[in-house]
Order: structure tokens, then sequence, then C-alpha cells
């Protein structure tokens, strides 16, 4: 396996960006996830990687090498894809071999190949099946088999459980996230979906408008968004963003007699961003506020949905934010019922308006 960098990557299709010039470095045996809606670049960046898409400006290093005008067949990458890219009319085991017979292997090492990987994806039952025999889940488990029989320096999978219904997917996700472990695979994974990117990644790379957001561990993206379009993206719901007033050490959110005491160790980065006071964007998450008698912040209940082993309360607090609160299912919160909340001083996170950064807490020494 091998480490992949990309130093100042861009692709352009005429004056449209696809990717702005992009720094990652995807360390041997990472498993890294690029994220973000459709149109974000996170597929053209995979596949300038793979060599599927020729880049604009920027080397492309595989270990020591420079990959960047290499043919695909010559990166020793290999490619998952979406729809599996089977052929139909052989079988899973003609399938699977297809690249060693292709690079001129003998028939003793293919052999081998193959029974090692189909032994390792639970498959060795259906190696005589044509694809078409094949449910969705085996046929990507057969695509996967083909990617691994190489043993190349890395995997490279773009969405490749998106044609894949709900109960294979979450299955699939597990067997891909333990192949990664037993192989200690580089791997490259392209998702728009959060919860696969959220359950597989040892790093994400959110991604819109062709620029990296953020790159960073599920936890950091999750719990320490760098901006407004990752605190929105990630979760479902999003992060809770309230538009608010700061004036020495206080939050005040507008119209309401809301107030929210800064916690410790956001004050001084605070007061220096916003220059002692002036708006700012008061972020939480769902699990992070807390229904309680005597919170400092208020709101009115707009609905309430109920999500198996907890409901979520819909909350107006004012006449442009409504926010979420995760709370006992057990208890009733009817419609239009004044629900006062706290929010957990180690969860809050608070952004500027004017740039869409997040402030970043003071640092204790």
């Amino acid at each position: 396996m091998a480490t992949i960098e990309l130093q100042q990557v861009e692709k352009k299709f005429g004056d449209l960006h696809a990717v702005k010039p992009m720094d990652l470095t995807i360390q041997d045996g990472e498993f890294v996830v690029l994220l973000g809606p459709s149109g974000c670049g996170k597929t053209t960046t995979l596949r300038m990687i793979s060599g599927l898409e020729t880049v604009t400006s920027g080397p492309i290093m595989l270990g020591d090498r420079n990959v960047t005008w290499l043919h695909p067949s010559e990166r020793d990458v290999a490619f998952v894809f979406q729809f599996y890219a089977l052929y139909p009319h052989i079988s899973a085991k003609e399938n699977i071999s297809f690249p060693l017979r292709a690079q001129g292997e003998s028939k003793e090492l293919i052999d081998q190949r193959v029974k090692e990987v189909a032994a390792l994806l639970r498959i060795d039952h259906l190696l005589n099946q044509r694809p078409g025999n094949l449910s969705g889940g085996d046929q990507q488990r057969v695509a996967l088999a083909r990617a691994l029989v190489r043993r190349p320096e890395a995997f490279l999978m773009d969405e490749p459980l998106g044609a894949l219904d709900a109960d294979f997917r979450e299955t699939m996700r597990a067997e891909i996230k333990q192949l990664h472990i037993d192989q200690n695979a580089t791997t490259v994974y392209v998702t728009h979906d959060q919860i696969e990117a959220m359950a597989m990644g040892d790093r994400i790379v959110v991604m819109s408008d062709a620029v990296v957001q953020q790159a960073g561990t599920p936890y950091e993206v999750y719990f320490s968004p760098a901006n407004l379009f990752v605190a929105r993206f990630i979760g479902s719901p999003g992060m809770n963003l309230v538009t608010a007033v700061y004036s020495q050490g206080v939050v005040s959110i507008p119209g309401t007699e809301n107030r929210y005491a800064v916690p410790g160790g956001w004050q001084s980065s605070i007061d220096e961003t916003l220059q002692g006071e002036g708006q700012i964007i008061l972020g939480f998450r769902p699990e992070a506020a807390q229904v309680k008698a005597d919170g400092p912040l208020a709101g009115e209940v707009y609905a309430t949905e109920l999500q198996g082993a907890y409901s979520v309360l819909h909350v107006n607090v004012n006449t442009d934010d409504i926010v979420h609160i995760r709370t006992d299912r057990q208890i009733d919160y009817p419609i239009g019922t004044t629900v006062h909340f706290d929010i957990d001083p180690q969860m809050v996170r608070f952004f500027d308006p004017s740039t869409e950064a997040g402030i970043e807490r003071e640092v204790s020494q």
C-alpha cells in the first residue's frame, strides 16, 4: 500500500472549476472519505487519482511515484464503481480473475488468488454463477473481489453502495470497513451519504463548490465544524444555527428575552474575532440541548417527531430560527407549549456571520 498526495491539483472544464487547487495527503493504510453534495468535485477528484480524468495542473503522487500523467493501467490502483461494472456473459470467477488474466499471470496463481478473495468475502459458493443471477449485494462483493485480487497499492471506490437497498448498505458498510482493517489498504471512498462517511472513514474530507471545506476525523467534522456549510451539511438534522448578538460575554437572541452566557474558554476568542461585540451565530447539535425548567433559553414547540428511542422537538426561538432538540420519547410536549432549555457547554459552537467560519475556542495553557 502507499501514501497518496495531491499537490495543488485542480481540474477545469473550460472556465469552470470542477476542483479548485487542492492539497490532500492520504496516509498509507488510511481510509479517507470524500463527502459532499452532487457536483461538489468529489468524484472528479477520485477520477483524477485513478487516471480516468486528466488534471489541469498539479502533481499526484502515489508513494514515491509521480503518476500524474500515467495511464490508469500503470498506476496500480483498483477502482470499484457504483454499478458494479461486471461482465454479464461470464461467471463471477471469470470476472474476479479478469485483471490477473489480462496481466498474463499463471493459472495456478490466478486460482489461488481467486480462492483467497472469495473466501474473504464469503462468495465461494457463487463463483460459477453469472452476475445476473446474483443479488445486488453479492454483485458488489464480486466487484470488490475483482479489485482485491490484484493487490493494488490503493483502492478507489465511487459510491459503491449507492445502488443497494438500505439493509444491504448497512451490511456492506461493515464488510468494507472490516476488509480495510484486515488488508490495511489505502482507500479513498466517495459518497454523498454522511452516515456512510461517519461510520467508515478514518478521516472525512467535506467538499462543496469544488473546494475542500474541512478535512478531519468524523468526531472533528461533527462536533467542531470549520464553517457554516459543514455545520449544516453534517448531521440529520444539521447543527442548530441561531442568529444572535454578542456583547460582554453574553449572546442575546434579538426580539426575545433569550440570553446565553458564553461558557469558559470562548470569550477572549469571540472578543478578538468580533472586536468586542456584534452579530454572531450560536451553534449546537440537537443532542447538546437539554430541556430544563430553569434553562436560559426558551421557545414554543412548533412540531414533534418520534424517532424510535427518542423524540425531536422543533422549537421556534424567534421569528426566523427553529431549533431541534432531542428529548426523552416518553415525555409529551404539546404543540404550542413553551419549553426552556440549556446547552451543554462542551458542545456549543460559535461562528462569525461575516466569514461563515467557525470561531476557534481558546487553548488552555
